[in-house]
């Protein structure tokens, strides 16, 4: 007879936690998160909230938030943009929660951070490259005898 090994519920638990992590843009649900753990929503809820200190619903959105703050800091995107990008429905509660996190709108986040041209960095190899002329397959004196 053949014994399975018990998994933790922890490794579950992970599962679930890098569905959020991944998919975090996505319209997730607490039962999709509790599929991935292969448990019940609200034993899922509950154990979720033992293991990681916050529900799975509040670990999804500082997800979010925190993309949210990255994508201010290194693009020029608007808010609005950056709120559909990281999985927001509405801007008004996207807002609403940033300041809730961060104690500051958005607009304001990302007035306190350097522009994001700032962070644009091309590499040498590839200035040059644009700036080389372009390679001709053609002489000009080859023209000139063909005529």
């Amino acid at each position: 007879m053949r014994r399975v090994a018990h998994v933790p519920i922890a490794r579950h638990l992970l599962r679930a936690r890098d569905l959020a992590d991944a998919r975090y843009s996505e319209t997730l649900t607490v039962a999709d998160m509790a599929a991935a753990a292969a448990l019940s929503p609200a034993h899922f809820s509950r154990c979720f909230k033992a293991a990681f200190g916050e529900s799975p619903h509040q670990y999804l959105l500082t997800r979010r938030l925190e993309r949210a703050a990255a994508l201010l800091r290194a693009t020029d995107w608007t808010v609005a943009a950056i709120g559909a990008a990281v999985g927001v429905r509405s801007i008004g509660s996207f807002t609403t929660s940033f300041r809730r996190m961060y104690g500051t709108t958005p607009q304001a986040y990302r007035a306190a951070h350097p522009p994001a041209a700032r962070h644009l960095r091309i590499p040498r190899c590839v200035a040059m490259a644009y700036g080389r002329p372009q390679n001709r397959t053609f002489r000009e004196d080859a023209r000139s005898e063909a005529a």
